[in-house]
């Protein structure tokens, strides 16, 4: 917006504002044409300014170095958003960008070190994963989604989430591209999604609580880790404890050896060979061993040893 002042007030010409902001007067122009500075006019027509455009347009010089889109900038002029909130704004955006390149250079490498055969099927692997770490992510979370038919509270299943899906590394190698990429081809799999929501369907009138059961297999597995990861030999003691208390409570039993064997043969009966392969996978992504598949599947030997 341009008003007309009177010559002689306390304003600067724009000749006079490009050369105490350090900027070209075409600079000066492109800004108030873009609506970022505010111009008066003298009443001979020419653009003047008051002395506070001077700091406003060297902030503006500032934030357009760190790269903010004018539109931030005016938004930071105007008082609409704070300086920090937009700094921090622009921070995130700039994070994620960084992160889809990581990953891009980690594909490309993973190319690279396939050998000449493997190449082109390298390729079509890692187009799955093509939009990045998050959109892979998301892939890979929507199986565990799907699984959920029982009525769950929106906090527990974005925990639950949390706790099988592996994040995408900041950095990845490309390994962790490639058996990324292999999740989500594993989970994308609609016979084995097929066959998982079936037996989560017959399992549901089932399970009192899916919410409780969830909550106490995720505590006997944390519990079993040191063990675990010490390789320690699989067999009773407060891990197991936990995990048979986890479905006898949901189930309407007690921990009996009757309810342990039947237990056992339950969760043999159930399981999944590419739900191992998923978790070994996962175990790649994140280079951690313990997971949340390989605690489980190591109290399910010990049950066997118990029964």
């Amino acid at each position: 917006m341009e008003v007309q002042v009177a010559v002689g007030d306390d304003t600067i010409g724009i000749g006079e504002l490009a050369r105490l902001a350090g900027v070209p007067v075409r600079t000066v122009r492109f800004y108030c044409d873009e609506g970022v500075l505010e111009a008066r006019r003298s009443t001979g027509g020419h653009r003047r300014f008051d002395r506070g455009a001077v700091e406003r347009l060297r902030l503006v010089r500032r934030l357009r170095a760190l790269g903010l889109g004018l539109p931030a900038i005016v938004g930071v002029l105007t008082g609409e958003r704070a300086l920090d909130e937009t700094i921090a704004a622009e921070r995130a955006a700039l994070d994620l960008e960084m992160a889809g390149l990581a990953w891009r250079r980690a594909s490309l490498r993973a190319v690279e070190e396939a050998a000449p055969a493997e190449r082109a099927a390298r390729l079509g692997l890692l187009a799955v994963v093509e939009g990045g770490g998050r959109a892979a992510y998301e892939a890979v979370a929507s199986l565990w989604r799907d699984l959920a038919v029982a009525p769950m509270p929106p906090a527990m299943m974005d925990a639950l989430v949390a706790g099988v899906v592996p994040e995408p590394p900041a950095e990845p190698a490309p390994g962790q591209v490639v058996a990324y990429a292999e999740l989500v081809v594993l989970t994308a799999d609609r016979a084995l999604r097929r066959r998982l929501h079936e037996r989560a369907k017959a399992n549901a009138p089932h399970i009192a609580d899916e919410s409780a059961l969830l909550t106490g297999i995720d505590e006997a597995c944390a519990m079993a880790a040191p063990g675990f990861l010490a390789g320690e030999p699989p067999g009773p003691g407060p891990a197991l404890d936990r995990l048979v208390m986890a479905h006898a409570e949901v189930r309407g039993g007690s921990d009996t050896p009757e309810f342990r064997r039947a237990l056992y043969d339950r969760l043999v009966a159930q399981a999944e060979p590419e739900i191992d392969r998923y978790w070994r996978l996962a175990a790649e992504v994140t280079g951690d061993p313990v997971t949340l598949g390989a605690a489980h599947g190591w109290l399910v030997r010990g049950l066997a040893a118990a029964v």
